[in-house]
């Protein structure tokens, strides 16, 4: 178990769009994979992309069974997703507060589209593709954002619903269930 340390906001590492990956299943990608679950699973995550922990690699995962962060959330199967392209099933989004391994403690309100189909490889190569709804999507959404260089913090939907979760929370502009990362 190798846990990583995870860039911050701050970090210009964080705004580069990274690279596809071309050869699967390698013991690199293996033990990237690896760290990045390690990783994600320390911090309580439900995602993590590549770039986050320096990796400048197209590669996410996302998935928990149970999250003490997520805890009115469903599981999500453990999922690798690698040079992903995401399509947008329907036009509609949603507000809701997001936050990130990458800017700890902060939250912001971010709208994303409410269905998404997703497609990429896994580690060996094989193609992947599958439709997602809901929390699901948003969690893809913001992983895959990383990987073109933009955190959350650029899509606010008002720059003063932004700030850190425990005064959100102490002033009541959020709940305790809405704290995702």
């Amino acid at each position: 178990m190798t846990i990583q340390r995870i860039l911050r906001l701050g970090d210009p590492r964080l705004l580069q769009v990274a690279h596809p990956v071309h050869d699967f299943n390698t013991p690199e990608l293996n033990t990237l994979i690896s760290d990045m679950f390690d990783t994600m699973a320390a911090q309580d995550g439900a995602g993590l992309a590549a770039p986050q922990i320096g990796a400048p690699l197209r590669v996410v995962v996302f998935g928990f069974d149970v999250n003490p962060r997520y805890a009115d959330k469903a599981a999500i199967p453990e999922t690798i997703l690698i040079n992903p392209k995401i399509t947008v099933l329907q036009n509609h989004k949603e507000d809701d507060w997001e936050g990130c391994l990458s800017v700890p403690g902060m939250r912001g309100l971010v709208s994303r589209y409410t269905a998404i189909r997703y497609t990429g490889f896994d580690v060996t190569g094989s193609p992947l593709a599958a439709e997602a709804e809901g929390f699901l999507a948003r969690v893809i959404q913001h992983e895959c954002d990383h990987l073109d260089g933009i955190i959350y913090t650029q899509r606010l939907t008002d720059p003063q619903k932004f700030g850190f979760t425990e005064e959100l929370l102490n002033s009541g502009q959020i709940r305790k269930a809405e704290c995702t990362e």
